[in-house]
């Protein structure tokens, strides 16, 4: 997900996508401890996304 996508979503939608991508990062390491994914780096590009969520969130909050 690209920063500019981020910055189109309104704030509200911004946290519950966080929230539900942060689940998908835990069930992806899970699942990546039981059996080896096809694509280890879908964990970094998660992990990275969620991180932009975050900062964006972060700058929104100071914004106001």
């Amino acid at each position: 997900m690209k920063i500019k996508e981020i910055r189109e979503i309104e704030t509200k939608d911004l946290l519950e996508k966080v929230e539900t991508t942060a689940r998908q990062l835990q069930q992806m390491k899970l699942n990546h401890a039981v059996a080896p994914l096809e694509n280890p780096s879908q964990i970094k590009a998660l992990r990275r996304d969620i991180a932009r969520m975050k900062t964006e969130l972060r700058a929104r909050e100071l914004k106001k």
